[in-house]
């Protein structure tokens, strides 16, 4: 059995942000109102059930979903009953899902996937694997030895590629889903477009065009498949890229803007805070600019 009660939290001593942090809940007052944070978030929910709000989008919850939210992504939790389970926090100073993503594959996939849920339905054998490691993470950081960090992270290595191959092989399901469904590739080209030319084409009217159907007929398909309209899902693939270039690089912001297709910083910079609610320096300045030592 694992120990309901625990909350262990590392500080990076150099900036005072939080580096890593587990902990457990059993009630919904972490997370009953909008959470922005400017460090990566796991939930992983034990029992209950309710609704989860994201990304101007709504979904049902229960006991085995396993939520993972991106730096700044807004989220809240709806209980409808009460509601238990972990929760694992890391600044991308601990540990850098984009500079080690070809070790643990999860962006895009658990993170800054603008297509799919952000959670995921977790399985028994994987259950085993999350409480093993979430037992080994909290008696890690009981004490204090040498290379604590190192081990923490490889830890948080194992949760995380346990949670991408989970995912992964629950998103062919939904692909089914789609192909059951009127016009599958309309949705399918519509995400190619969308990641093709998101730098240079930013109203869902460019989309329909390209697609050849009407604005309005795309707009349905979308809303119905992705739970969350056109105009919100192109916003939200330039701000991820926008969030990416503002932590890997030491670029300027106008520089940033003009690559995605914005000739004016300001219009760009406004942009930016309404989609991610802080401003692109204020992004940099809290999560990290072009930090070659990131773990």
């Amino acid at each position: 059995m694992l120990n309901s009660q625990r909350n262990f939290t590392l500080v990076n001593p150099q900036t005072g942000n939080l580096a890593f942090r587990l902990f457990s809940f059993n009630d919904n007052s972490h997370f009953c109102h909008l959470q922005r944070h400017n460090f990566y978030t796991i939930i992983w929910i034990t029992k209950g059930s309710g609704k989860m709000r994201s990304n101007f989008a709504e979904y049902d919850f229960e006991a085995g979903s396993l939520f993972a939210f991106a730096i700044y992504q807004p989220f809240m939790l709806i209980a409808d009953s009460e509601i238990e389970g972990f929760t694992l926090n890391f600044h991308p100073d601990f540990f850098c899902i984009h500079k080690h993503d070809k070790e643990v594959a999860c962006h895009g996939v658990l993170f800054n996937n603008i297509y799919e849920p952000p959670f995921v339905t977790v399985d028994e054998p994987s259950a085993e694997v999350f409480k093993m490691v979430i037992e080994q993470i909290s008696a890690e950081m009981r004490r204090e030895a040498v290379a604590q960090y190192e081990l923490l992270i490889s830890y948080l290595k194992i949760f995380l590629i346990t949670a991408v191959r989970l995912k992964t092989e629950q998103q062919p399901a939904t692909g089914k889903v789609l192909l059951s469904r009127k016009e599958p590739f309309i949705l399918q080209n519509l995400k190619d477009a969308i990641e093709t030319h998101y730098k240079v084409k930013h109203s869902a009217s460019d989309y329909a065009d390209m697609l050849n159907i009407s604005a309005k007929a795309l707009a349905k398909m979308t809303k119905q498949h992705f739970n969350r309209t056109l105009t919100d899902m192109i916003a939200e693939r330039i701000v991820i890229e926008a969030k990416r270039e503002l932590y890997l690089t030491n670029k300027p912001v106008k520089e940033i803007a003009f690559e995605l297709g914005y000739n004016d910083e300001y219009y760009f910079s406004r942009f930016f805070k309404l989609n991610a609610d802080v401003s692109p320096q204020v992004y940099r300045d809290t999560v990290g600019a072009g930090r070659a030592e990131v773990r």
